[in-house]
């Protein structure tokens, strides 16, 4: 019998990870500790930053924010994982469903734009540093944040009410943990042509500008250290951005084998796993890489412990 279309619904089923019972408390156990462990580490990135005041510069202010960002980011997915896996309920919402993807696509945004303005910050620092702290004044930067969160928002606005206007069919199963919005489409029984002309199309103008910002700022940045005539020099400059480098690579290393594994495989619970390593395992990697690479962090730890 063919499913027949259905101008209204009123829910989705998240069929997770993995459907086998014995596997739901490994599942449980290994999501809660590394939610934590992200909670927990980017928190105390975030009041090492307050309570330190060698850290109120421009490139931790945009540590500041990636780090909240983070938390937020896995925020929207992981808890309801969670309570689906504790509750042995994987019902959400259609207007749940949509929220969590709204503020999923927001986050990421955001943090894409952050780690291209801390790019930017190391291109300003290493090639005009005497003109630093007129560029990077608070203001800039405070602009520079607020006009990511405006596109981002908008971006997922415009996700979201496209997807509004589609009529879904009685098969509402998303082979995923969380209501991302290719699987969300894949469920549609309207055309979904537009929605997915627009998704590659900002996804690309959004993902690529920023990669190439970064790598124009970097080729600017090395070109600028190689000149620096001093072995002590080059080192110091360099271990400026070494830890901004290892998560720009985490980020769209992740990203990049993500959409690679979609593009090979029809099969959703496998993308859904490769999901995992962008939407929780970087997030938490991020306070380790500025912690673990980082002396002013590791100051600003201290101080905040003791």
């Amino acid at each position: 019998m063919k499913p027949r279309n259905q101008t209204r619904i009123s829910e989705f089923i998240l069929l997770g990870l993995s459907e086998e019972a014995n596997l739901q408390p490994l599942l449980f156990g290994l999501f809660l500790s590394m939610y934590l462990v992200t909670f927990s580490g980017n928190l105390l990135i975030i009041l090492t930053i307050i309570t330190a005041s060698h850290l109120h510069t421009p490139m931790y202010f945009f540590i500041f924010n990636l780090s909240f960002s983070d938390i937020c980011f896995t925020s929207t997915t992981v808890p309801k994982m969670l309570m689906n896996i504790q509750m042995q309920n994987k019902v959400i919402t259609y207007e749940n469903c949509i929220t969590q993807s709204y503020f999923f696509m927001l986050f990421a945004a955001l943090d894409d734009f952050l780690l291209t303005m801390m790019a930017y910050d190391r291109f300003v620092a290493i090639c005009h540093p005497l003109h630093y702290t007129v560029i990077m004044n608070p203001k800039f930067c405070g602009l520079l944040l607020l006009a990511s969160l405006i596109l981002g928002a908008l971006e997922s606005l415009l996700h979201n009410l496209l997807v509004l206007r589609l009529s879904f069919c009685t098969e509402l199963e998303i082979s995923h943990f969380f209501c991302e919005i290719n699987q969300i489409l894949q469920l549609a029984c309207s055309d979904i042509f537009l929605n997915d002309l627009i998704l590659h199309f900002v996804a690309g103008l959004l993902g690529v500008i920023p990669l190439i910002g970064i790598l124009f700022s970097y080729s600017k940045i090395v070109s600028s250290i190689l000149r620096i005539s001093s072995a002590e020099g080059k080192s110091k400059a360099f271990s400026t951005c070494g830890s901004h480098l290892s998560v720009v690579s985490l980020f769209y290393g992740t990203a990049l084998g993500v959409y690679l594994s979609s593009a090979a495989t029809t099969n959703s619970r496998a993308t859904a796993i490769a999901s995992v390593m962008y939407t929780v395992v970087t997030p938490m990697l991020n306070p380790f890489i500025y912690s673990l690479r980082n002396k002013d962090i590791k100051q600003g730890l201290r101080k905040l412990f003791s």
